[in-house]
C-alpha cells in the first residue's frame, strides 16, 4: 500500500484539501524555500488536523537544538532532512527520520548505506536546489534502491498523470509531491484530489 505525502503546505486550506482527499501525510517546510512556513503558523494548522494524518517537518542543515524545539512546538511526527546532515546527526534526534538524497545520473547514491533512518527520499538533482525542482527522479535508480530493501519515498516530477507509472516502475514505500499538484505556485484542490485518487486506484488494483 503506497503512501501519499503532500509537501509544502502553507495554510489551513491546503492542509484541509490534502486531508479531505485522503493523503497519508503532509509536509511543512522550515527551511529557505518559496514554500517556507513559520513554526507558529504550522502549529496553528497542525492542531486542527485529524488524528491519523502524519505530520512531517522538512529541514536543511538545521542545528539539532532548533530542530528539536520546532518538532516539539509543532508536534511533528517525523522530520525530513535535505541537507548534509551526517549519519550521527540522524541517530541523535530520537525521532522518525527521512533522509533525502539527490539521484545524479544513473548512479545509486553511495552514502545511503551509511544512514540508519526510517526511510530515504529520492529526488532529482538540480544545482542550487534541495527538492521541489519539478524534475523527474531517475526511476531505474530508485527501483534499485527499493529492491535492496530500503524504504523509499519517491519524489521529483510526480503528477496525477505519471504517478501510477512511477509506482509501477519503482515500487516505493511512498510518493511525495509538491509542485506537481500546484497551479501558479499554490496547491490546486483538483490536482491534489486526482493525485491521491490515482495512487488509491492503483492500490485497489494491486491489492
Amino acid at each position: 500500500m503506497v503512501k501519499v505525502k503532500i509537501c509544502g503546505i502553507r495554510n489551513w486550506e491546503e492542509a484541509k484539501v490534502a486531508a479531505d482527499c485522503g493523503a497519508d501525510a503532509i509536509g511543512f517546510i522550515f527551511a529557505p524555500s518559496p514554500r517556507y512556513i513559520r513554526p507558529e503558523a504550522a502549529r496553528e494548522i497542525i492542531l486542527k488536523l485529524p488524528p491519523f494524518l502524519t505530520v512531517v517537518g522538512v529541514f536543511v542543515n538545521e542545528t539539532i537544538e532548533n530542530l528539536l524545539e520546532i518538532a516539539r512546538f509543532c508536534r511533528l511526527d517525523a522530520v525530513q532532512l535535505h541537507g548534509e546532515e551526517p549519519p550521527d546527526y540522524c541517530q541523535t534526534l530520537g525521532l522518525k527520520v527521512i533522509k533525502s538524497f539527490a539521484v545524479i545520473g544513473d548512479q545509486v547514491p553511495s552514502e545511503i548505506s551509511f544512514y540508519k533512518v526510517d526511510a530515504v527520499l529520492l529526488d532529482a538533482s538540480l544545482p542550487g536546489k534541495r527538492g521541489g525542482t519539478g524534475r523527474t527522479c531517475n526511476w531505474k535508480v530508485a527501483s534499485q534502491v527499493a529492491a535492496s530493501g530500503v524504504r523509499v519515498i519517491l519524489a521529483g516530477g510526480l503528477t496525477p498523470e505519471n504517478v501510477q507509472q512511477a509506482i509501477m516502475a519503482v515500487r516505493p514505500y511512498a510518493v511525495d509531491v509538491a509542485s506537481g499538484v500546484e497551479t501558479a505556485g499554490h496547491k490546486d484542490p483538483d490536482k491534489v484530489r486526482r493525485f491521491v485518487d490515482a495512487v488509491k486506484s492503483l492500490r485497489s488494483k494491486t491489492g
